[in-house]
């Protein structure tokens, strides 16, 4: 009695099409990864700068946002220079000599004096800083000898 044996491979076609399949998916995830990389490559900044204009010069500014060179959308950067101008023209914006203040007023939040005093050290020290504001932030370190306990 013959028996009809139905093999566990598939046959020979379905095979050569399930192999183009994987190789066209393995070519269109190379090619986004690629996109990707040349997108992130092309938006990096020098180190050690922030790539913001900031002359004071409203129309370097505007051409700076028009350079596509701004880590901001085109019409926000634009929005953003002139609401600096006007307030610029109306006084109100400050100058760089009260930056110091501004940054010792951060440590306010602290009630303890001990965690106050910690802040105004990491503030004011220039020594232990690290990172960029483009980076995502700078980092501060300040060192507190504390004598040990009897």
């Amino acid at each position: 009695m013959p028996t009809a044996t139905k093999s566990r491979f598939p046959r020979p076609a379905r095979l050569h099409r399930l192999g183009r399949g994987v190789t066209y998916f393995g070519f269109a995830a190379l090619l986004a990864m690629t996109a990707a990389t040349a997108q992130m490559a092309s938006a990096q900044i020098t180190a050690g700068t922030t790539g913001i204009d900031a002359t004071g010069n409203a129309k370097s500014e505007m051409a700076f946002c028009n350079s596509g060179k701004s880590q901001q959308a085109k019409a926000t950067c634009m929005t953003e220079v002139r609401n600096a101008n006007a307030e610029k023209r109306a006084g109100k914006l400050g100058g760089s000599g009260d930056l110091a203040a501004n940054a010792l007023k951060r440590c306010e939040v602290f009630k303890e004096a001990t965690d106050q005093s910690a802040c105004q050290a990491r503030v004011m020290s220039e020594n232990k800083a690290q990172g960029s504001i483009a980076g995502g932030g700078v980092l501060r370190e300040a060192e507190t000898v504390v004598p040990a306990a009897q």
